[in-house]
């Protein structure tokens, strides 16, 4: 049965998983969502014995549900390469009383390969299943390693264009060279004066001005997104916390159903949407959502309030420094009851007034989720 997507916004609409992941954000500005999280069915004594790209495969397909298996086998052999510095692609590795997943070995250094290795091959397959003329143009905001993987995944990809935006003075110094050094015909990077939720609004701002999608069409282009608002984007990365889970398993560090805990550094909420893969069926106890001193999500999960009228502070973990979690806006139309009214008027409440307040009832839903913040000494001294 193929799964379609709606809007958080308006449920009314339905798109195919290839037009969610063409248009990246909703006309509305809400984001694409499956109507059904569908079940991990694939027996876990199966999953211990598959490559990444295999696991990736059945994660994948249970979600684009309107791409062949062909297209789709072919989309992730192209994104799982050698382009990674291990056969593996994402190693598990057990130190200091703890399992790290190590989401670093691609291209860019950064896990936001992990999905951006694929999105090109998605977006492209995406295009030509829907009869799509125009070239795809890009536009991305990033708070540091989202533009580098985007701008790689990207460079030279025919029929596509990439603009990146970043805060001149809001990610590392590395971040920056690795951006402005980038190779391709097709690629562009703007550093702008203000920091990444200006950066994210202004890409909003333009993907819901209909006069200027109206100019791009004469032109010959449309927007598209390679942040994690597209679902293109976030799927992907559903596909490794089953991976990790089954490798788990497989090395007797955990028995058959056991449930585990999943902690994820995050600040745009698009990484912990790992909360997919616990919905499919994956043994998650608690996604513990770690943040920096910019610690709106932890406040957010203490009160149940989003409150985003707070000083922005310059950490040394940039990629964190967000205020305005947009991939949380998913998390709460869902604990809405899929109620896209109540999720609109409290995303226009975040719009007006900064800040909105979830019910007891919504509230009730999150026992999932524990969040927590690390201070800058704290940072430092472990990192020393």
């Amino acid at each position: 049965m193929e799964l379609m997507y709606s809007s958080t916004r308006n449920d009314k609409v339905k798109l195919t998983a290839s037009q969610a992941i063409l248009k990246g954000l909703a006309d509305d500005g809400g984001l694409f969502v499956p109507e059904r999280i569908p079940a991990l069915d694939v027996p876990m004594d199966t999953l211990a014995d598959m490559s990444y790209q295999e696991t990736a495969y059945e994660v994948m397909s249970r979600f684009f549900t309107d791409f062949t298996e062909d297209e789709l086998k072919d989309c992730i052999k192209k994104a799982y390469d050698s382009k990674f510095d291990t056969p593996e692609i994402a190693p598990l590795v057990d130190a200091d009383g703890a399992y790290y997943l190590e989401l670093f070995h691609g291209p860019t250094i950064a896990f936001k390969d992990m999905a951006l290795s694929i999105l090109p091959h998605l977006l492209i397959t995406s295009a030509r299943k829907n009869q799509v003329k125009n070239d795809i143009v890009i536009l991305t905001a990033t708070s540091g390693d989202t533009g580098k993987a985007a701008l790689a995944g990207f460079a030279d990809v025919e029929g596509t264009k990439i603009v990146v935006f970043y805060p001149k003075n809001g990610v590392s110094p590395i971040q920056e060279k690795q951006m402005i050094t980038q190779k391709g015909a097709n690629t562009c990077v703007v550093g702008i004066h203000g920091n990444f939720d200006q950066a994210q609004t202004g890409v909003k701002k333009m993907f819901n001005d209909t006069a200027l999608e109206a100019e791009l069409d004469v032109a010959g282009y449309q927007f598209s997104s390679a942040n994690s608002i597209n679902i293109g984007r976030l799927i992907p990365q559903v596909a490794y916390y089953v991976y990790a889970y089954a490798k788990l398993y497989k090395n007797g560090a955990i028995a058959k159903d056991e449930k585990i805990n999943v902690v994820v550094p995050t600040g745009n909420f698009g990484n912990i949407l790992a909360f997919y893969a616990k919905n499919m069926g994956l043994p998650i106890a608690k996604l513990i959502c770690a943040s920096n001193e910019n610690k709106v999500l932890y406040d957010f999960f203490s009160t149940g309030t989003y409150d985003r009228n707070r000083d922005f502070i310059l950490t040394s973990s940039p990629s964190m420094d967000i205020l305005i979690s947009s991939n949380l806006e998913r998390l709460i139309y869902r604990i809405a009851g899929n109620d896209a009214e109540k999720n609109t008027k409290m995303m226009e409440e975040l719009s007006t007034d900064g800040k909105y307040a979830i019910t007891d009832e919504m509230r009730a839903q999150l026992a999932d989720f524990y969040g927590n913040y690390t201070s800058e000494e704290e940072t430092a001294k472990t990192i020393k």
